[in-house]
């Protein structure tokens, strides 16, 4: 997640514009690639949620809904497309120039902070309670500060997979996975599917 890249390709864009459906709407059947990383859409049909410059067929709109971070659509039972890739996003969801604590949080969840400590010990740092911090996050990113960081690990070991050939042990514990139980729970979790066949894919083609 890049907070940076999101100010500058943004710039002028509501970050919070996944509450805003026409605009969303619009913006994903034009495949506006300013909303990049602004907002996710979910196809309720396919289960399935994708960037909103998805090369697919778009959906009908009576189908489709809109959420701010990929965790969040995650949360709410959708699968990430696998054509668009989510995990390749450009950063951040509707946190991005609105609370400086979540934009904190995030920068330290991306760090890695909550692979090895917990979501008290984030909220100590941060100088808030854990109750505060997980609202702040609902309401900014639709997500809790733990399901980011289980979806930022799955998208950094799938953005591993995809760019090297490195054992996929190496690849779980770097992308911050305790075990390769929870690393392979994971994928199937996220994508049906275990993280092997993502590999078998790519040799494949």
């Amino acid at each position: 997640m890049n907070i940076q890249a999101i100010a500058e390709n943004n710039s002028g864009i509501d970050p919070e514009i996944w509450r805003d459906w026409e605009a969303c709407d619009r913006a994903r059947i034009a495949r506006d690639r300013r909303y990049d990383g602004l907002f996710f859409t979910c196809v309720r049909t396919t289960k399935i949620y994708c960037r909103p410059i998805c090369p697919v067929r778009c959906a009908h709109s009576k189908n489709v809904t809109f959420y701010p971070s990929a965790a969040a659509a995650e949360r709410a039972g959708y699968r990430p497309c696998l054509r668009c890739r989510p995990e390749t996003a450009p950063g951040s969801p509707a946190w991005c120039g609105t609370a400086t604590t979540v934009a904190r949080a995030m920068r330290l969840i991306e760090e890695g902070f909550l692979d090895l400590e917990t979501v008290d010990r984030l909220a100590d740092k941060l100088g808030i309670g854990s109750r505060h911090l997980s609202r702040l996050f609902l309401r900014h990113v639709g997500a809790s500060p733990s399901a980011i960081a289980a979806t930022h690990r799955v998208q950094v070991a799938k953005r591993l997979i995809d760019s090297s050939d490195r054992p996929l042990a190496d690849i779980a514990f770097e992308a911050g996975f305790g075990s390769i139980r929870r690393f392979n729970d994971a994928f199937r979790t996220t994508y049906g599917r275990a993280p092997s066949s993502f590999r078998r894919a790519k040799r494949a083609t």
